[in-house]
């Protein structure tokens, strides 16, 4: 991207080191969303955190070609999930420092697309209010989550939710968010212009203007479904952006997020030709 030019697309919040078998990986929200826009074909960006402790070359190479706003941390935010008889137990071992509205590049607020994508409670509910000609996106689970003494990671009610939604253009969460209380979605509906509840195999439902349709996923065989509702979040964004339709976003996001499951890790999420070749052949789901 040339220093001329601002993003097309922007995520907010923490790129995650996420502790893995041998080592560490990229994750959080921004990292599979901005990836998700810019093999769509978007100029995309991130404003996050990170520390000393993530080498910013494990950074660039997973985030090649998209324009990363690095605010200097103590360290950076850290997740450890842990599986006992077939269940998973989630740790945060470190939290990067919150991001402010001071953080946001004055030339950045002008982006046409911007997802805020919170994994720790980190973003400050006043950036919302510096993207007043954007299309404005939130996947909230990080505003979701509380933590005990050893980390251990429960899920909580969003407590923001009444001040940030009337805010927004699209709520994207997913069943798992709030334990499958879909009442809390249609509380949510009427809150904001769009909200989509994601379903995993099942796809997702859509809520806009009184109305409520669901979705069905593309069908797929699942590698590592890590991230897909991140992909979905940026894919619907994108669509909604360029068509003002949020059905048809939905049938595009639900095969964007399809494909990134096939694979480990970001290393499925499609280009756009691929999600169009398979769209043109097998025509809308």
């Amino acid at each position: 991207m040339s220093r001329h030019q601002i993003p097309e697309f922007v995520a907010i919040g923490h790129i995650a080191k996420d502790i893995v078998p041998g080592g560490f990986a990229i994750g959080g929200t921004v990292a599979y969303a901005s990836i998700t826009a810019r093999n769509l074909g978007k100029r995309a960006g991130i404003i996050t955190c990170i520390g000393d402790d993530l080498p910013f070359e494990a950074v660039e190479e997973a985030l090649a070609g998209i324009e990363v706003v690095q605010i200097k941390s103590p360290m950076t935010t850290t997740f450890q999930n842990i599986y006992l008889d077939g269940s998973r137990e989630q740790y945060v071992r470190a939290i990067a420092r919150k991001i402010q509205p001071a953080d946001v590049p004055y030339r950045w607020r002008k982006v046409p697309i911007v997802l805020i994508g919170p994994i720790a409670q980190e973003v400050d509910e006043a950036v919302v209010d510096l993207f007043q000609d954007s299309l404005i996106g939130v996947t909230p689970q990080g505003w979701m989550r509380q933590w005990d003494e050893r980390g251990k990671v429960h899920q909580c009610p969003w407590e923001g939710a009444h001040r940030i939604l009337p805010k927004v253009d699209v709520l994207v969460f997913s069943e798992e968010d709030v334990k499958g209380n879909i009442e809390i979605a249609e509380e949510y509906a009427r809150l904001t212009r769009i909200v989509v509840l994601t379903q995993a195999w099942k796809g997702a439902t859509v809520y806009y203007q009184g109305q409520k349709r669901q979705f069905p996923a593309r069908a797929a065989l699942e590698v590592d479904p890590t991230g897909a509702g991140d992909v979905f979040a940026a894919a619907f964004l994108i669509h909604l952006h360029d068509s003002g339709d949020p059905w048809e976003s939905a049938r595009f996001a639900n095969v964007v997020a399809s494909f990134s499951i096939e694979k480990p890790g970001t290393k499925g999420i499609p280009e756009r030709e691929t999600v169009e070749e398979w769209l043109e052949k097998y025509g809308w789901p």
